[in-house]
């Protein structure tokens, strides 16, 4: 049987009286701040095949959205701004359509970030989310490639009443289905009618391996004011405590502590 010292039982106690007010706790706000990170892996070591020079990744775009809308889908056919951007790199029509959305009142703001000059690389942008826009859509071109991009559809920061923490989003090559070409440096070839948009099978990417990976990271303070909300994350991560286990957390939401 495990035997607890009288520091181990105080620190328990301590981190149950923590946790047990934790539970009980403030809502998500009603907006949050995020940070979207992205880390491009795809380099020779990972697609060996064929593996581009100059190969790099267009400017982020895309923005924030409720669940009446998407901006593209695995399964569906690509817009004219996702087709622009997937051939060409381009921002627009894209966030054209993002706006649209927003007149409508079905999307929040326009999401908008560098590119990677030359990949493996990095990149980051900020945006925020309120309850009502919670989704998160983001996209980049694979260049050179025919109609490949990498890219979140509709991913909600907002879970069980409680913004995300910190999330990891592994990416993969995407094909548009918009052209034909099934090398990187294809010439033009229109597809016609065109596809619906897919994982890439072209043969770089037939072992599978991302591309890279979106890092959301909650960068402002939740708000002490929120109302209360129920939840076990506070109990569960005292029994985690009790038991001395551990383990990887792919998804951390952050609960403040009441104040007085």
């Amino acid at each position: 049987m495990r035997r607890f010292t009288s520091q181990t039982v105080a620190v328990l106690l301590a981190t149950a009286a923590a946790l047990g007010t934790a539970a009980g706790a403030r809502a998500a706000s009603t907006t949050a701040q995020y940070r979207v990170r992205f880390d491009a892996t795809w380099s020779a070591a990972t697609h060996p095949l064929s593996f581009p020079a100059s190969a790099h990744f267009s400017p982020l775009i895309g923005g924030t959205h409720d669940a009446s809308v998407q901006f593209w889908t695995v399964g569906g056919l690509a817009s004219a701004g996702i087709r622009d951007m997937a051939e060409l790199g381009r921002t627009t029509p894209l966030d054209t359509e993002v706006q649209t959305a927003i007149n409508a009142g079905h999307a929040g703001v326009i999401i908008r970030g560098g590119g990677i000059a030359l990949s493996p690389g990095t990149v980051s942008t900020t945006f925020s989310v309120t309850q009502q826009f919670s989704r998160a859509t983001v996209v980049s071109m694979l260049a050179p490639s025919p109609d490949w991009f990498a890219g979140v559809s509709g991913f909600e920061l907002l879970v069980d009443g409680e913004w995300l923490d910190r999330v990891v989003v592994p990416l993969f090559a995407y094909d548009a289905g918009t052209d034909s070409g099934t090398n990187y440096t294809s010439p033009n070839q229109v597809t016609s009618p065109a596809q619906l948009i897919a994982l890439s099978g072209a043969p770089p990417f037939q072992d599978g391996a991302p591309v890279g990976l979106f890092t959301f990271t909650r960068i402002d303070a939740p708000n002490p004011s929120a109302v209360p909300a129920s939840g076990p994350w506070g109990l569960a991560l005292l029994g985690v405590l009790l038991m001395g286990c551990g383990g990887v957390v792919v998804l951390r939401r952050r609960r403040p502590l009441a104040t007085s």
